[in-house]
């Protein structure tokens, strides 16, 4: 991995080089966006070549501020914000790696004058247990219409306990076209995931007196256990716009200042592929780590697969742009095919195992209206009601109500959320068969209502937000680890605030959540988390060479208060509850130096530094210690000329 790390990076020294030169003859405008979450709008996604905090450089870290993890990062995880967790049935299988995965609402396209790239590089660690990353990015514009770029993300991390590597290397190749009328997005993604499973250390007081990997975990080098993901993803959205000539006045005479009324229709097609396997190898299953033995007492070989089609055909219409009061909205119907298929225990003496393969399909009606008024108002209705098909009866109904400022120091946004779901649980939670696990359930819909409100003020560096939910049949994993729903209401409530505040040259940038379950049996959460970096800013000039150096200096504490997390469970790559064990009430505490030169940003990092100082209880999960202290560095160009 190093070795190819190294050539990748001698490849682009020379465009590094070359834009470094560049970098303040010309103005170049660059600009960025990814698809609303039913792909029929671009949302505008700010150009990122953010120096501050450069050092929070892990990608699930930027989706969500805290998370709680294995130890290693490109295992799974899972948000320790509820409202930030991935809750989408049909995202079940990598629900716990998606942040770190490209799919089509995820995809960022791109619009550039001149060819644009990107690199990434990260190091840590001593050479057996390092952790690397790799990130790279390019993008250029055919003409003023076509675009093409890619993306190839890798995270490998060989891990500082045993049998803890991961392997992620993701892909995706993008294109866009944006004419007058028709405008079209491609996107195919390649998501690989390999996570080694050592199913956490089996002795937790080893922790003080032996090295990391000398500590004994619970799947070991006999089991070799681990799981790998496949994902493969394919988008294509076409557009097509009509518009209609002004509306015919009966006067003789055309007032002055009144514009002519103007209706524009769009036609749509969306396509989306979506391919999934997984499977979970152990070489000895009789190890002890699990109670049942259901394929083969001498190895396991678990393997599923999940495939989705969704075609969408859709009709939009909007007023137009240039009146201040604009409505519009539109109608679509969307047609779902899925392939379910895995290996399951047959229960017959005289057969081993079998492959099963189920088809389901549904159809569904999708809607959207909207009203602005003015620059500054905004609402947004949206919905989905499934007709037909094994998710009969489901819908949801999402809206967001939007008043925009302008201020001393920017704009400033204020948004009032709301939802109305009700779905049915993940395929995968109605059926399940493997070497270890065997369940088929008949679970009911889960009803839920979110309410929500925000304010964002980018020029402050300052946000805020509150929210809300009451679920029915609210639907998880249990203690044994097999699925469960709770028949009762559960209502969570959550307030999380981000603000960076500086006087002089000293800022304290904090991320705060605090939250509350009804049912702490059902759903525990620590009641108060943070992130928060103090850090010293100065700009060195030097005059005789006309150049710029930008520097921080500071530290990063990250803490939450004591709760029951969730456990892992290899064999499903599932978390689910447990009650026998807290964590949290441990500060982990990070000190850094970032830097500044021109387009090239730096960032050295111990991180973890008071390990072994305050304890030795630092867990995110039961038996998954984290990484003890830990010397980082990494490295980012952007160059485009």
């Amino acid at each position: 991995m190093k070795r190819y790390s190294l050539i990748l990076l001698c490849l682009c020294c020379s465009y590094i080089l070359h834009g470094q030169r560049q970098d303040t003859v010309k103005h170049r405008v660059i600009t960025q966006w990814n698809l609303s979450s039913d792909l029929t709008e671009e949302v505008p996604v700010p150009f990122d070549t953010v120096f501050s905090l450069f050092n929070r450089y892990r990608l699930t870290d930027r989706y969500s501020p805290i998370n709680a993890t294995l130890g290693n990062y490109g295992l799974p995880f899972y948000q320790i914000s509820f409202f930030d967790r991935v809750s989408d049935p049909d995202k079940f299988l990598y629900s716990y790696y998606y942040p770190l995965m490209y799919q089509p609402e995820r995809y960022v396209f791109m619009n550039t004058q001149v060819p644009f790239t990107e690199a990434v590089w990260t190091y840590g660690g001593a050479r057996e247990t390092a952790e690397q990353t790799f990130r790279v990015r390019h993008s250029r514009n055919v003409n003023r219409f076509l675009n093409f770029g890619l993306v190839y993300d890798i995270v490998y991390n060989l891990g500082q306990y045993s049998y803890q590597r991961a392997e992620d290397k993701d892909f995706t190749f993008y294109g866009s076209y944006r004419g007058e009328r028709y405008k079209a997005y491609f996107a195919a993604g390649l998501n690989n995931i390999t996570s080694f499973e050592n199913g956490g250390i089996s002795d937790p007081s080893q922790l003080s007196t032996l090295d990391t990997r000398d500590v004994a975990v619970r799947l070991g080098g006999l089991d070799k256990a681990k799981s790998i993901l496949k994902n493969r993803n394919l988008m294509l959205v076409q557009r097509y716009t009509v518009v209609g000539k002004p509306a015919a006045s009966s006067d003789t005479v055309a007032i002055p200042g009144k514009k002519p009324f103007r209706l524009s229709g769009t036609f749509s097609h969306i396509f989306v592929l979506d391919g999934n396997k997984r499977t979970y190898s152990d070489n000895f299953p009789g190890s002890g780590f699990y109670d049942s033995v259901y394929i083969n007492s001498q190895t396991t070989f678990d393997s599923l697969s999940a495939r989705s089609i969704k075609n969408t055909i859709r009709f939009d219409f909007a007023t137009d742009e240039t009146r201040k009061f604009r409505l519009g909205g539109g109608v679509g119907i969307r047609n779902e095919l899925f392939r379910y298929s895995q290996i399951i225990p047959t229960h017959d003496t005289l057969l081993i195992a079998d492959t099963a393969v189920w088809h389901r399909h549904n159809n569904v009606l999708t809607g959207k209206l909207f009203n602005n008024i003015g620059d500054k108002f905004r609402w947004v209705a949206t919905g989905e009601l499934y007709l037909t098909g094994y998710r009969a009866g489901d819908f949801n109904l999402n809206g967001i109500i939007s008043k925009s400022f302008v201020w001393k120091k920017g704009p400033a946004a204020w948004n009032i959320t709301g939802a109305v779901t009700n779905r049915q649980p993940s395929f995968w939670m109605s059926r399940w068969g493997s070497n270890h696990f065997e369940w088929n359930n008949n679970l009911n819909k889960e009803f839920r209502i979110d309410l929500g409100t925000s304010f964002v003020y980018p020029g402050r560096n300052a946000e805020i937000k509150l929210n809300y939910a009451v679920i029915d049949n609210y639907t998880d994993f249990d203690t044994l680890a097999l699925p469960s729903q709770h028949t009762g209401g559960l209502s969570v409530a959550s307030l999380y605030m981000k603000k960076e505040m500086r006087a002089w040259k000293f800022h304290l940038a904090t991320d705060l959540l605090v939250q509350k379950s009804s049912n702490k049996e059902i759903l525990d959460l620590p009641l108060f988390a943070t992130r928060t970096s103090a850090f010293f800013e100065h700009l060195f000039i030097f005059k005789r060479t006309d150049g710029q150096l930008n520097t921080q200096l500071g530290a990063e504490f990250v803490y939450h208060t004591p709760y029951h997390p969730y456990s892992y469970m290899p064999a499903t790559g599932r978390f689910y509850r447990q009650d026998a064990t807290e964590t949290g009430n441990y500060p982990f505490v990070n000190v850094f130096i970032n830097l500044k030169l021109r387009r090239t940003r730096i960032f050295l990092m111990f991180d973890h530094i008071n390990s072994g100082m305050t304890g030795y209880e630092y867990y995110m999960i039961p038996s998954y210690p984290m990484n003890v202290r830990m010397f980082r560095y990494g490295l980012a160009w952007t160059f485009y000329d």
